[in-house]
C-alpha cells in the first residue's frame, strides 16, 4: 500500500512578509505585524504560531525574531538593528548620567549607544570591558578610561574572562550601566556567554546605583545563562511602554522605569 508525502508548508504572502521582517530587524512586536498589514492581533498570532511551528521563526513575549537561547545574534547584525530605540535609550540614559560621576558600561551595542550619547558630558570617569566603549569615549579628551584586561573577543571587541572581572571588582563607582541579552517573564536577567555574565553581576554589585538599557525586544527574550534579577537593578531605561507583568515586576522590585519616547 503506497502512503501519500507529507504536505510540504507553504506560507502565505503575508507570513513571507513577516519572515522577511524579521529577517531585517531581528525581532518585530506583534502590534507592528497588526499595523502593517491591518489584521486582528489574533491573526498575526496565528500567522507565528504556524510559523513557529515549522521552525522559521522564534516567538518571543510581544512578538517574533529570530534568536534561540544558546547563541546571539551576530554583532554586525545587532549593530544595525532597533537602532532609533537604542539612540532614544541611549540619549534618555546619559540624562541620567550628571558630570564628573564615575560608571561602569559593559558589553552590548546598547551600551555603545549610550557611550556616544555621553561624548556632551565632561570629566567622567569610566570602566569598561568593552573595547567599542572606550574607543568612543576617547574622543572626549575630559574622560578618565580604564579598560579591563582579559580575552578580546574578535567579533564584538568584548573583553572577557577571570581577569575582566577581577578587574571591575577593584571598583566601587556611582552608576553602573548594563546591556543585557534577554529578561524572562519572572524578571529573570539572562544572557548568552558565561563570561559576560561573570563580569555584569560584579558591575551591578559595585554600581551604588544600577541602570539596565534594554528596547523592548528582550522582554520574554530567552538566554540559557542567569545573571540576576530585576530586583538588582535601580532603573530600567526602555523603548515601548511594558506590558502588564513587567510593570508589576518592576514596582514590585522597587525599579523605576524610563520610556525613551
Amino acid at each position: 500500500m503506497m502512503t501519500s508525502e507529507p504536505a510540504i508548508f507553504k506560507p502565505s504572502k503575508r507570513q513571507m512578509a513577516i519572515l522577511e521582517m524579521v529577517s531585517e530587524r531581528g525581532f518585530v512586536a506583534t502590534e507592528a505585524m497588526v499595523t502593517e498589514f491591518d489584521v486582528t492581533p489574533q491573526t498575526i498570532r496565528r500567522d507565528l504560531n504556524e510559523l513557529k511551528a515549522h521552525g522559521l521563526l522564534t516567538r518571543f513575549h510581544g512578538g517574533a525574531g529570530q534568536a534561540d537561547s544558546v547563541e546571539n545574534r551576530p554583532y554586525k547584525d545587532r549593530l544595525k538593528s532597533g537602532v532609533d530605540a537604542k539612540r532614544k535609550i541611549a540619549e534618555l540614559t546619559a540624562s541620567l548620567v550628571p558630570n564628573g560621576a564615575s560608571l561602569f558600561l559593559n558589553i552590548g551595542t546598547t551600551t555603545e549607544f549610550v557611550a556616544q550619547a555621553l561624548l556632551g558630558h565632561e570629566n567622567l570617569h569610566v570602566v569598561t570591558n568593552n573595547i567599542n566603549v572606550a574607543q568612543i569615549l576617547a574622543h572626549n579628551s575630559s574622560f578618565k578610561i580604564m579598560i579591563a584586561g582579559g580575552e578580546v573577543r574578535s567579533q564584538d571587541g568584548a573583553i572577557i574572562g577571570s581577569s575582566s572581572v577581577d578587574f571591575v571588582n577593584e571598583f566601587r563607582l556611582d552608576i553602573g550601566i548594563v546591556g543585557i541579552g534577554g529578561i524572562d517573564e519572572a524578571g529573570v536577567l539572562l544572557d548568552f556567554d558565561h563570561q559576560e555574565v561573570k563580569t555584569a553581576r560584579t558591575i551591578l554589585r559595585n554600581s551604588r546605583k544600577t541602570i539596565l538599557v534594554a528596547d523592548q525586544h528582550k522582554f520574554g527574550r530567552p538566554a540559557m545563562n542567569r545573571m540576576g534579577h530585576l530586583e538588582d537593578l535601580d532603573m530600567l531605561v526602555t523603548d515601548r511602554a511594558l506590558s502588564s507583568n513587567y510593570q508589576t515586576l518592576c514596582e514590585n522590585s522597587g525599579v523605576n522605569v524610563f520610556i525613551a519616547s
